[in-house]
């Protein structure tokens, strides 16, 4: 029915027209240069009135500065015509003495500025001289609308050439964007092969480790780790117990200095306080002190606390606190004791420690371990790397079909009304 009426009513069919994607930026590029070749051409005329009209305008301008006034005028208006002649001429030269550039975007801008420079003289200043200058001042009028009338016939010319090149630049963007889609999609299939042969390489190696483990408990050599975490177990044991005795030790002594050194605040004995607070140091330290500075400093401080036990301003609260003061050689002695016990026995905890870990097949069995944990980081990477790259690549065959429709549109519109334009994709996705 549509084809019918046509042919009744008259119109044509639309022109079908194709072009392959690699074709558009360089039609793209002709067609630019034909859009500036028909701005060039339809405004040349235009531009030729403007400056014609300038021109003539000036000439009109400079000849009002230079004609002599009527004799019979009126004082009071020669007056006005004395005052504002001058400003108003200084004002339009300024305007008119603009320079017009060849380019049309240019010279749009400056012949818009003059134009406004001179209606804005002609009705400042130049009113006052409407009276004087009747004809003068109506030739300055339609000089300025000669001028305002050129720029009135550059406009649509302007505006069209300017949505043409928006146009073209909206299209070469599509272009740009399709192809480097294109080139990621190509290269993204790259990156999935790559991550993927990454992926069968950590997991085949994960399965080398786990056989490499299940061997272990089987090695002969179990048998001589065993001996070393039994040999451990034992010292970490005495080591445990040595530590218990001489915290006990020193955290009785200083709960009770700790009350001697309040003491000795409340009565200001400087001296007192520092022996006892050298004291409570020693025993509070984690590491475990010099023992001949640690004699000494408890020979000091203790007999401050005995003074003060026997005075009864220090009350025993336990029977750990009345054995320790009830004779502080012995305390002394057996601090002593404790504390060399206890180093020994950490020495022997760190050689039997330092035994077990280089033992080669607890080596192994750690670095294998370790290389496990960072493999399973590796593979969670490379998954989510995967993951994200499919993502990508299923929005991405969403995307370029919308954008080859988007730059279908763009060049169809380019094209003319009565033409139907098809992309040719010859590159795959």
């Amino acid at each position: 029915m549509h084809k019918f009426l046509k042919k009744i009513f008259g119109g044509s069919e639309p022109v079908s027209k194709s072009m392959a994607l690699d074709a558009i930026p360089p039609w793209l590029a002709d067609h630019e240069s034909a859009v500036k070749a028909t701005l060039v051409s339809s405004t040349k005329e235009p531009m030729n009135a403007i400056r014609n009209a300038t021109a003539q305008l000036q000439l009109i301008v400079n000849g009002i500065s230079g004609a002599e006034h009527d004799p019979v005028l009126h004082p009071k208006l020669r007056t006005i015509a004395k005052n504002s002649l001058p400003q108003f001429v200084r004002a339009m030269n300024a305007s008119l003495a603009k320079e017009l550039p060849d380019d049309i975007e240019e010279f749009y801008t400056a012949a818009a500025e003059c134009v406004k420079g001179c209606i804005n003289s002609s009705h400042g200043q130049g009113r006052y001289l409407q009276a004087i200058f009747q004809e003068e001042m109506k030739d300055v009028r339609q000089g300025i609308d000669a001028i305002g009338h050129g720029i009135n016939t550059i406009n649509p010319l302007l505006a069209t050439y300017r949505k043409e090149m928006t146009d073209i630049a909206a299209a070469r963007s599509l272009c740009d964007a399709i192809v480097d889609l294109k080139t990621d999609y190509g290269k993204s299939g790259e990156k999935v092969g790559r991550a993927h042969a990454r992926v069968v390489e950590i997991t085949a190696r994960q399965a080398e480790i786990e056989k490499e483990l299940g061997t272990i408990p089987d090695d002969p050599r179990m048998e001589e780790i065993s001996i070393h975490n039994d040999a451990l177990k034992a010292i970490t044991q005495k080591r445990d117990n040595a530590a218990r005795t001489y915290s006990a030790l020193s955290m009785t002594a200083s709960h009770v200095l700790r009350k001697a050194e309040k003491i000795a605040t409340r009565q200001h004995h400087p001296s007192e306080i520092a022996v006892l607070h050298h004291a409570m140091d020693l025993l509070s330290n984690h590491d475990i002190p010099d023992m001949t500075q640690m004699n000494d400093s408890l020979s000091a401080a203790c007999p401050v606390a005995e003074r003060m036990i026997a005075d009864a301003e220090i009350v025993l609260k336990n029977k750990e606190e009345r054995t320790v003061f009830s004779d502080t050689a012995r305390f002394r002695s057996d601090i002593s004791t404790a504390a060399s016990s206890l180093r020994a026995l950490e020495a022997e905890y760190l050689k039997a420690e330092k035994s077990l870990s280089t033992h080669p097949l607890v080596m192994k069995r750690e670095s294998l371990e370790r290389e496990k944990t960072q493999l399973a980081a590796m593979l969670v990477k490379e998954n989510a790397m995967l993951a994200e790259l499919d993502e990508w690549c299923l929005k991405t065959e969403k995307r370029i079909p919308d954008l080859m429709e988007e730059l279908r549109k763009k060049i169809e519109g380019m094209m003319g009304d009565n033409v139907q334009f098809q992309v040719i994709d010859q590159t795959p996705l």
